[in-house]
């Protein structure tokens, strides 16, 4: 039997998705047919990187991952991706916070 690799240890679907139904996101980088998408051939683009869509669906692969189905504007393909791959332009992630400088010990 061989050992399923998966891309890290986390369970994401113990916790809500993190975009919501409707949500208007951007691919965080370009996805090409892994050869799931019917009518294109293997390597051929869907998304390109910084390109809009929503989110119209949202599944689970492997009882580890949300996939969320997200319809690009542009293309009008409707494509499955990761939580990684994407970024929410409604929602955007809050910047870090400054760190505060470390002080110098009294003389």
């Amino acid at each position: 039997m061989t050992n399923i690799s998966r891309d890290s240890s986390v369970v994401e679907i113990n916790d809500p998705p993190a975009f919501a139904y409707g949500e208007r996101v951007f691919s965080k980088r370009t996805i090409r047919n892994d050869g799931t998408f019917p009518g294109k051939d293997i390597g051929e683009v869907l998304a390109k990187k910084g390109e809009e869509g929503y989110v119209t669906s949202i599944g689970t692969f492997l009882q580890q991952f949300y996939i969320y189905g997200v319809e690009f504007v542009e293309t009008g393909y409707r494509v499955g991706m990761k939580r990684k791959e994407l970024e929410s332009v409604d929602n955007p992630p809050e910047p870090p916070k400054p760190k505060k400088p470390k002080t110098e010990g009294a003389a």
